[in-house]
């Protein structure tokens, strides 16, 4: 074998198994995939769940797409997670004056009110960032991007969404905590 052969060989190799990866022949796509994670739920009484625990409550999906405080668009994207309104009624519910805090490990917090858990009085933007009348929203705790784990660039393994069955709805993006790992009823 020619010193350019045994040169490029290595060369070779490494592509076919970029090119594997990227074709995504090597993914499995299991539960094995999701990170270790807890969410602890706070109101009337504390419930720690863990991430298999979370993935196992019914489930709801659509399209999340936002927009930064400084304009950047992320999405759209298709997630899925288990609606907030469900998880904050595990931790006892909440009343018409009660707040929601949702923080994550980074010590980023988001205080919702309880119209806001369910869906209500977010702004919603057009693709060119023009206010248009929102249709229904619904605000989940994602555990999986485009069917797949959210990883943890994109805020997993639980992240605040707010979806849409729309896939050209956009919504301001503060309200979308990353790494999320505490929920908490206030009562007023």
């Amino acid at each position: 074998m020619s010193l350019v052969r045994r040169a490029c060989l290595p060369l070779i190799l490494v592509l076919i198994g970029v090119l594997a990866l990227v074709a995504g022949c090597t993914g499995t796509g299991s539960a094995d995939d999701y990170p270790a994670w807890n969410l602890t739920l706070a109101g009337d009484q504390e419930r720690v769940l863990t991430h298999p625990e979370l993935r196992a409550l019914p489930a709801a999906e659509g399209y999340g797409y936002s927009v930064s405080t400084v304009g950047i668009k992320y999405g759209p994207n298709r997630y899925r997670g288990v609606l907030l309104a469900d998880l904050i009624e595990m931790a006892g519910g909440a009343g018409t004056d009660d707040l929601i805090y949702v923080s994550a490990e980074d010590g980023y917090l988001w205080v919702f009110d309880r119209d806001q858990v369910n869906g209500k009085e977010f702004f919603t933007f057009d693709e060119n960032l023009r206010e248009v009348t929102p249709p229904p929203l619904r605000v989940i705790l994602a555990y999986e991007q485009d069917g797949k784990p959210l990883a943890y660039e994109d805020g997993g393994p639980l992240r605040l969404v707010v979806i849409s069955e729309n896939s050209d709805v956009i919504t301001e993006g503060s309200s979308w905590v990353k790494w999320v790992d505490r929920i908490e009823v206030h009562r007023k």
